[in-house]
């Protein structure tokens, strides 16, 4: 039976009307989730690093670039010394030097630059972006990275203070105790140098559920476990999530305070210190960096938000990983998706993360609890 034309008419404006109305609510829906996805995380409570990540990507009519986001605020840090683990005047190593670890990688090229045992120049984070911008190279290192930071316009000057002096006249004082040698004659009694002891061939398996910074300490090197903590390990590892959907990753360090000159920390190793892919997420990672680069923590996270984990779910399986070999290590890590959904976690200490999005007036710290050990 055919039905009346005014009611088919009727019919067709209703179902128009709808059609509009989800047309509406998809365009509202588009406009609106850049706008809840802009997103600043970082390790610890670094709140101006997280403000000045933040005030970089959501100034009205701004349209910076994730990448600067990341370097004002890792250069925040870098400039207030924060925790003197970031930037210049902390973590002398054992010969009394700062030297300095940053890296920078964007998640939509998959571009990195990044400086290890930079010497003599402030503001790592820059030189590490001033490698991705102006070089073929992922990483320079030492004397080399200092060289190219001066052609490029870097002023040198010294990286020690009065601050980082002293802590290192304490630790001659104290023999150098602790330090991170092992296996060597006079390591627990004595400054440097050292001598190898006669047998060169250590029982790993003694090593086995060790954290290599506790470790040592059943080499004859009691002492050296004090050398971690929150007040001397604190790197800044910090994610983005910009308007326009673009990530980004960045890290700055000084490294472990007594370590062996010389010594790359995980701040400068993609996968480990941070990684960023703008198609899943981001993750940064800080603590026991000897041990947590053997594992590419930050890698291991991204890949795990591939899948469908929830970010502080990706964080807590990546440093589970580790602490299945190394039960006492210390760490701590953020993860940030590319929906904007984000956590944290924290094995071995109490960790904080400082995150601030499009909807909070100010940076939120955030503390987590330790971690249980894996079952």
């Amino acid at each position: 039976m055919e039905q009346p034309r005014h009611e088919t008419h009727q019919r067709w404006i209703c179902g128009s009307f709808a059609v509009l109305m989800c047309f509406l609510m998809l365009l509202g829906s588009a406009h609106e989730i850049p706008q809840r996805g802009v997103v600043v995380i970082n390790t610890w409570p670094f709140v101006n690093a997280t403000r000045a990540g933040f005030q970089t990507l959501h100034r009205p009519g701004a349209r910076s670039h994730a990448l600067d986001a990341i370097t004002r605020g890792c250069n925040r840090c870098e400039v207030d010394q924060c925790d003197f683990t970031v930037g210049y005047g902390g973590s002398p190593d054992s010969i009394g030097e700062t030297t300095l670890d940053a890296m920078i990688l964007d998640g939509s090229t998959m571009e990195m630059g990044a400086v290890a045992q930079l010497r003599r120049v402030k503001p790592a984070i820059e030189v590490a972006r001033a490698v991705l911008e102006h070089s073929s190279h992922s990483i320079l290192a030492g004397d080399g990275a200092l060289a190219f930071a001066k052609m490029m316009g870097f002023e040198e000057t010294p990286l020690t203070t009065p601050h980082s002096q002293q802590i290192y006249r304490d630790w001659l004082t104290n023999k150098c105790q602790p330090n991170y040698f092992r296996n060597v004659e006079g390591q627990n009694h004595s400054c440097p140098p050292y001598a190898p002891l006669p047998s060169q061939h250590e029982v790993y398996a003694g090593l086995q559920g060790q954290s290599l910074l506790r470790s040592t300490g059943r080499q004859n090197n009691i002492g050296v476990e004090s050398l971690i903590s929150k007040e001397n390990h604190d790197t800044i590892g910090m994610v983005v999530l910009a308007e326009n959907g673009r990530m980004a990753a960045g890290t700055s360090s000084n490294g472990a305070t007594h370590k062996i000159a010389g010594r790359v920390g995980d701040a400068a190793v993609p996968g480990a210190g941070a990684y960023v892919d703008s198609s899943i997420g981001g993750a940064a990672a800080t603590g026991d960096g000897d041990v947590m680069m053997r594992f590419l923590p930050s890698f291991f996270a991204v890949q795990e938000m591939k899948r469908g984990v929830h970010p502080r779910k990706a964080c807590e399986r990546a440093l589970h990983r580790i602490a299945v070999v190394y039960p006492h290590f210390l760490g701590g890590m953020v993860c940030l998706n590319k929906l904007g959904e984000f956590g944290g976690a924290g094995y071995g200490w109490d960790f904080a993360y400082t995150v601030q999005a499009s909807w909070m007036s100010e940076p939120q710290v955030v503390h987590v609890a330790p971690l249980s050990p894996p079952s």
